[in-house]
């Protein structure tokens, strides 16, 4: 079985790969015997995955407790619940309702342990015209969650996605830059690079510093979601190798989707294997170092 088990190398599953039919316990057993050492929880835009946010301390402490029993952690969060509510819209609402999203994801960040919050890139909502003013209510209003987030030592990273507003890195390390605190830093997508025609293997090298964690998935010119692994655009030997050479060796998050009508262990499992051999082909891994902890 393939496992990065004792590597200095982090692994982690998406929560949405699995289906939401299954309990937490069930999630993170496929998560581990797939190989995975860490899954990636998802705050979304849907009620449901929002509302985890207001948990009392008994149900946060049960989910910590299962993952711990089961030895998969919850190392990182995907907030993508802020495309929603953005925190840089001219609605003074829906700004307001994504800053306290942000605050409250940061406590309960705290409490599960999660180190990383991955905020996406959406600095208005759908339709809404990016202006300077919506561009500088962004950056405003992230470091003033960043006040919080510093303190709990609870980390913010930005992950560039498929809007002109954030569609390279070159666009989000601004506000890192600017607000220029340890505990803000990137998430590169380099899957939403390449969909978005970016020049990944420039962007990587050029802002390493400041990579916190990377998302893996594969896409095509304009498609960001549900492209099979091998099946897409990206050059995942090059990002791979542009990573080795900068030193990067924090987590690397698998991004994939469940589909109700296949196997979603078969493919978690197999896309952590696709996953494995390209980092040995890129020789980010190497080949007698992998085989001794699998054999």
């Amino acid at each position: 079985m393939s496992s990065v088990k004792n590597l200095n190398l982090s692994i982690g599953l998406y929560e949405k790969a699995l289906p939401d039919n299954l309990d937490w316990e069930e999630k993170l057993i496929l998560a581990r015997d797939a190989g995975y050492n860490f899954m990636e929880l998802s705050i979304d835009e849907t009620d449901e995955r929002i509302g985890r946010l207001k948990w009392d301390m008994q149900k946060k402490r049960k989910l910590r407790n299962i993952t711990e029993k089961i030895g998969i952690p919850l190392l990182t969060m995907c907030l993508s619940g802020n495309r929603r509510f953005p925190i840089g819209s001219s609605f003074s609402d829906v700004q307001k309702r994504g800053v306290e999203i942000i605050i409250e994801a940061i406590y309960f960040a705290s409490h599960l342990g999660i180190r990383i919050i991955q905020i996406a890139g959406y600095n208005v909502v759908n339709g809404e015209k990016s202006t300077s003013l919506s561009k500088e209510a962004f950056g405003r209003n992230l470091k003033k969650c960043l006040n919080l987030a510093s303190s709990l030592g609870v980390m913010i990273a930005l992950e560039n996605v498929d809007c002109e507003f954030a569609d390279s890195l070159d666009k989000i390390i601004p506000y890192v830059k600017d607000i220029n605190s340890p505990w803000l830093q990137l998430y590169p997508d380099f899957g939403n690079l390449t969909a978005m025609k970016q020049d990944v293997e420039r962007q990587l090298k050029a802002y390493a510093g400041h990579i916190a964690a990377i998302h893996v998935k594969d896409t095509r010119e304009g498609i960001v979601r549900n492209v099979p692994f091998g099946e897409g655009a990206v050059n995942f030997i090059s990002a791979f190798r542009i990573l080795k050479s900068v030193g990067f060796n924090g987590p690397f998050l698998l991004e994939m989707w469940a589909d109700d009508n296949k196997d979603n262990y078969k493919i978690i499992k197999s896309s952590m294997d696709w996953i494995i051999e390209k980092l040995m082909q890129s020789s980010y891994l190497m080949t007698e170092e992998y085989h001794l902890v699998t054999h």
